[in-house]
């Protein structure tokens, strides 16, 4: 018996390597970079509008637009979503759940570290009080910052499925797809040994100056949760970054009003999103 499917498979492999979003075909070929070409722009890097496709990698060996350029395009087709929930796990009220994808992927990492920081309630800490008092942040934000990063630009994306982010109401959860690397190992992974899952993804973060390559995410996560705050599954990988709260009686009351501080926050980044379309110079040309 013989079994065509597999063997065109093989041959695929053989002659491509295994599917990555470079080598793998987009199922939208109609793609526009306007958003793309106007992020580059706002970090001071002037892309080339007649050769930026190949240099960024957005074209597969046939010239036909790849995963990559899907994920930079003006419109994804990827969700990326952001969960509120009232109590400590999914079966809870939700309170919200914010769309953040269907755009230019460096426009939703954007968002989401924005709606992290207004998540990130201060708290008047009375503890100990002589004259000042001092004000305690709900998380650390750094750690957040790297964890939201790594799920961007480590996620496999080749699936067309986003991470995903739930904010609970003693933790925030940051899941990315898929599992380590094959040559990865956990050690290495909590070292900071940084083998890029994405290696175009990551050329672009690092040109961007979104990331440094240099392997710190992991061990600053680490080093503030220890190793227990990331729990590797099958299919995905879970950051969970842990609320410290002052006042546990307050609880209900402190997630309701930074509901409702993210509802207009949210609003204000959409009306942002907006305006960065519409300064798209004339002269911007995706031919």
């Amino acid at each position: 018996m013989r079994y065509p499917e597999h063997e065109s498979q093989l041959f695929y492999i053989l002659r491509h390597g295994f599917p990555t979003i470079e080598n793998t075909d987009s199922e939208y070929q109609d793609l526009t970079f306007n958003k793309l070409l106007v992020y580059y722009e706002a970090k001071g890097v002037q892309l080339n509008k007649r050769t930026f496709r190949k240099n960024l990698g957005l074209l597969t060996p046939e010239g036909k637009y790849n995963i990559l350029a899907q994920l930079l395009s003006d419109d994804s087709r990827i969700p990326i979503r952001f969960g509120l929930f009232s109590g400590n796990t999914k079966s809870s009220a939700m309170y919200s759940v914010r769309e953040f994808g269907n755009t230019c992927l460096l426009y939703s990492l954007d968002d989401v570290l924005r709606y992290g920081d207004v998540l990130n309630i201060p708290q008047a800490d009375e503890r100990n009080r002589i004259v000042e008092r001092k004000e305690v942040m709900l998380f650390n934000q750094e750690s957040y910052r790297e964890a939201v990063i790594n799920a961007f630009v480590h996620n496999r994306w080749l699936e067309g499925n986003a991470p995903m982010f739930n904010s609970f109401r003693d933790r925030v959860e940051i899941l990315s797809r898929g599992s380590l690397p094959p040559n990865q190992t956990i050690e290495g992974f909590y070292a900071g040994e940084s083998i890029p899952v994405n290696p175009a993804l990551s050329r672009i973060f690092i040109q961007l100056h979104i990331t440094e390559h240099t392997g710190r995410g992991v061990p600053k996560i680490t080093e503030v949760y220890g190793e227990t705050a990331v729990r590797f599954n099958e299919n995905n990988i879970i950051v969970t970054i842990p609320f410290n709260w002052l006042n546990v009686q307050d609880q209900e009351n402190n997630v309701q009003d930074g509901v409702n501080s993210l509802q207009v926050t949210t609003q204000v980044a959409s009306e942002n999103v907006q305006d960065r379309e519409e300064i798209i110079p004339d002269n911007v040309d995706n031919t």
